[in-house]
């Protein structure tokens, strides 16, 4: 029993001589990341507002963000007693790195990817990109990964790394974007009027550019029973870029060109198929 009470007594008194430490030590970590997340914010929406790409902002913030957290942390172990794992850690951060870089060597590879993609900047937040196969508007930018919003509304998240290494296309960075499609006539249709016709029908929509960038008619290629034209214009992404919009213009565009040379007396005849019974019976 005596024994008992002593190592109770011994239990109390370690918590007496360790209750400050231990509630200062959780304190700094609460206010330490408070500040983190008040500092990303600050940063984010201040101190680089008037930066023209949002994903620079973003990514800087984060990394401020983080390197607040990391020096908490080891401040909170130093108040907690953990001084002598501090120093270790401290002096020993340069083989720390190496075998964590070592260990993680894709987590750093899509760091130093992000930090590429943030300054280099070759897209911003909505911009229509194709990387690896995968198309769609970019949503955000993460140390690790870059979000993109596929035309069909799924969500992929692609490593950075793998942004970095692979060919990227970004059709909006610029502000224009073509879109063109086949349409089949006659083989007996005067082809220069076909050609003025669709042309005529083109510009007659809204959002169709026909200033600096004008739209285009061009034989395509001679089928078996239709010559192929193929329609090229071009829209302006900084006015919108969603691809419904897109669609709805180039739907109304096809739809114009098709009424005109409709009305114009212009054949759109289907492919002929000829079809031969050999060794038929008479």
């Amino acid at each position: 029993m005596e024994k008992i009470q002593k190592t109770f007594s011994e239990i109390i008194a370690s918590i007496q001589h360790n209750i400050i430490p231990l509630l200062t030590g959780f304190a700094v970590l609460f206010i330490g990341f408070y500040i983190s997340g008040k500092l990303k914010d600050f940063i984010r929406n201040t101190v680089l507002s008037k930066s023209p790409n949002a994903l620079r902002r973003v990514f800087i913030s984060q990394i401020v963000g983080i390197s607040v957290q990391l020096f908490t942390i080891v401040f909170a172990l130093r108040v907690f007693g953990y001084r002598d794992l501090t120093t270790s850690l401290l002096a020993g951060a340069g083989v720390l790195t190496f075998v964590i870089g070592f260990a993680f060597k894709d987590i750093g590879e899509n760091f130093l990817a992000g930090i590429l993609l943030a300054f280099k900047s070759p897209f911003r937040i909505n911009d229509l990109i194709e990387t690896s196969g995968i198309i769609g508007y970019v949503v955000d930018l993460s140390i690790r990964d870059t979000r993109i919003k596929t035309l069909d509304g799924k969500d992929v998240f692609v490593p950075n790394g793998q942004i970095i290494k692979n060919p990227l296309f970004n059709y909006t960075l610029d502000g224009f974007l073509r879109y063109e499609f086949v349409i089949g006539l006659d083989y007996d249709s005067n082809i220069h009027n076909a050609i003025d016709v669709i042309l005529e029908a083109v510009k007659t929509v809204e959002g169709v550019i026909h200033s600096h960038k004008i739209p285009t008619v061009t034989i395509d290629t001679f089928a078996s029973s239709t010559i192929n034209l193929k329609v090229m214009f071009w829209l302006d992404t900084f006015e919108s870029t969603s691809k419904t919009y897109h669609s709805g213009i180039r739907t109304e565009v096809m739809k114009r060109v098709l009424d005109s040379l409709t009305s114009g007396g212009f054949n759109l005849p289907s492919d002929i198929i000829e079809i031969k019974q050999y060794n038929a019976k008479l």
